[in-house]
């Protein structure tokens, strides 16, 4: 196996371990084994654990912030508001990235944790707010809908059959956040 498929492979496998079990949980003998190679190559590819955890948190940041960006370009307002969001939904798909956000927020404890996350969060800011040109109550109400998809993956809210899940599961549309503005927040 080539170094580059190597090191897709062992990302995969510790993106689910990670997505699972956080950072000081996840086990690199577990990723090792699975991907039948020893630990020492997993610490010679990514250095540290925490590199490792960094690197798939950051990437599970961008791949949502990337999708909101592409699904909003050449829009505005409530317009691209509303593509960016079912790019968000859309990403429920993804539960080992969702996940993988959710254990970065869990592990701010971390000096470098949370800077790295801060960073990420502050990309996601960014991306729904100049993507819009929308307020920053809008944009703040646009990515608290979004944390709670988070959290609907992260109890696995496809699989249950209960009046709250269909309403965790519902597809916000942006004339939700028509009246979300500064002044009607005073």
């Amino acid at each position: 196996m080539s170094g580059t498929a190597r090191r897709t492979q062992v990302l995969a496998i510790a993106a689910k371990e990670f997505a699972a079990h956080g950072l000081h949980g996840a086990s690199t003998e577990a990723i090792a084994r699975e991907a039948g190679i020893t630990q020492a190559y997993i610490f010679r590819m990514f250095g540290t654990k925490k590199a490792l955890f960094l690197e798939l948190v950051q990437s599970a940041f961008e791949h949502v912030s990337d999708g909101m960006r592409d699904a909003g370009n050449g829009k505005t307002g409530l317009d691209a508001l509303s593509l960016m969001g079912a790019e968000y939904f859309d990403q429920l798909a993804d539960r080992t990235g969702l996940l993988l956000q959710l254990q970065g927020f869990a592990a701010c404890g971390d000096d470098e944790v949370r800077d790295a996350v801060r960073a990420c969060f502050a990309r996601m800011w960014d991306t729904a707010q100049d993507g819009t040109g929308l307020e920053p109550v809008t944009v703040k109400t646009f990515l608290a809908f979004g944390m709670l998809l988070n959290a609907g993956a992260a109890m696995d809210v496809e699989h249950v059959d209960a009046g709250w899940a269909d309403g965790v599961r519902t597809r916000i549309q942006s004339g939700l956040f028509a009246h979300v503005t500064t002044d009607a927040n005073r």
